[in-house]
């Protein structure tokens, strides 16, 4: 299936006057493959998302970009990037969208819908992604999708890569917790099948040497 073509100059100008994070979300909306493939990951979904680990909130734009015109509410524990999340979503003028301060280990947000768990699962050690995936799953309706991007521990030189670069996210400051472990295939497929999901594995490495994959899961 083709991707949507994003309209990444107008989707990075929300972010202005910050310079910086105009041409960071300019840069990601080029380079990273995650952003035109989110969109289609949610095509068969109606009830509104959950972005866990939003950030700044590029999946919002991207899915408003593509006519995917579902409600949103985006959390992070970084005040900053939730705050630059709020003032873009105002000047893109995206109704019917949310974001807030969070801290998952402390309180998940009471949700029923499709989930994004977007970039988040290598920064939690392993008994720490099975609870955050747990109760992802939970919220995920007969109608809604769990949509994950994560590298994935196999043994490649990709996976390597993707581990050292997490690292090198929290060194120069943009992440504020470090790489704590990958899940492997067969470890996360068994954990969404024990809530009753089944999921989808598919490569995202688009020209990244990085060990993404896109896992889109959902109820039989």
């Amino acid at each position: 299936m083709s991707h949507p073509i994003l309209p990444k100059r107008a989707i990075a100008a929300h972010f202005l006057p910050d310079r910086y994070r105009y041409w960071y979300s300019l840069s990601k909306l080029a380079i990273d493959p995650l952003y035109a493939a989110a969109p289609g990951a949610f095509r068969d979904a109606s009830e509104p998302v959950l972005d866990l680990g939003c950030g700044i909130g590029l999946l919002l734009h991207c899915l408003r970009a593509s006519g995917r015109n579902l409600p949103y509410l985006g959390v992070d524990t970084d005040a900053v990037k939730i705050e630059a999340a709020r003032n873009a979503s105002a000047r893109g003028c995206h109704n019917d969208a949310s974001f807030e301060v969070c801290d998952l280990s402390v309180r998940f947000p009471a949700h029923r819908g499709s989930v994004a768990l977007l970039d988040v699962l290598q920064y939690l050690p392993l008994p720490a992604q099975g609870t955050l995936l747990s109760q992802a799953a939970e919220c995920v309706s007969k109608k809604g999708q769990l949509v994950i991007r994560t590298g994935l521990a196999d043994g490649s030189w990709r996976s390597a890569m993707t581990r050292a670069t997490d690292r090198l996210g929290h060194w120069v400051g943009w992440m504020k917790t470090s790489f704590k472990a990958q899940p492997s295939a067969q470890e996360l497929r068994a954990g969404l099948r024990r809530h009753g999901l089944r999921a989808e594995f598919k490569p995202l490495w688009g020209r990244t040497p990085f060990n993404n994959w896109l896992v889109v899961a959902q109820r039989p």
